[in-house]
């Protein structure tokens, strides 16, 4: 990595960045739009969304199943390259898919470390939230991902197929 990441929370500085960002995930096809997007559609939305993502990170008005979760932006230099969200605990859903931690790096910025990194901060959030076992999953065919749980620990709690899709379920003891 030529520039540090970080993870910072939203902020209007980086929110064109974020905006392209989320661009290319839909250009992708992606289904896993972020938190908050159906807010956030131009710079003039920021405030509302801010807004909401504040909320989500206290707990205040959070839709039926969620749970409090703090969403980060990944920067590097002054480009947001992907997004970090933790669920402060787990619910039912959670427990069985989706996890402490769930992430994104945009398309075009793949293949460089970033995910690994962005992961590698994201337990260090998730250990000053008392949490001493991450669960993170993603699904049985997705090898980049699979790769960057087990360079930061991760290990293979078991598979379960979720609307015929097998999902591997990590556990990482948070000791970093």
């Amino acid at each position: 990595m030529k520039h540090k990441l970080k993870l910072i929370l939203p902020n209007k500085k980086y929110a064109t960045s974020y905006l392209k960002m989320e661009k290319e995930f839909r250009a992708e096809g992606s289904k896993t739009a972020s938190r908050g997007m159906d807010l956030f559609k131009s710079l003039k939305d920021f405030s509302l969304y801010n807004r909401k993502m504040i909320n989500d990170r206290r707990g205040i008005n959070l839709e039926k199943g969620r749970v409090p979760a703090t969403l980060y932006w990944a920067v590097v230099g002054n480009k947001i390259v992907g997004r970090l969200d933790i669920r402060h605990r787990l619910n039912k859903n959670l427990r069985i898919i989706g996890g402490h931690i769930g992430y994104a790096v945009a398309p075009s910025e793949r293949k460089k470390g970033y995910a690994t990194e962005m992961l590698r901060l994201g337990l260090k959030k998730t250990k000053q939230l008392g949490i001493k076992k991450a669960l993170i999953t993603c699904d049985e065919g997705n090898i980049a991902s699979r790769k960057v749980i087990e360079k930061n620990g991760g290990v293979l709690g078991n598979k379960i197929k979720v609307k015929g899709v097998c999902k591997l379920r990590f556990w990482i003891r948070n000791i970093l």
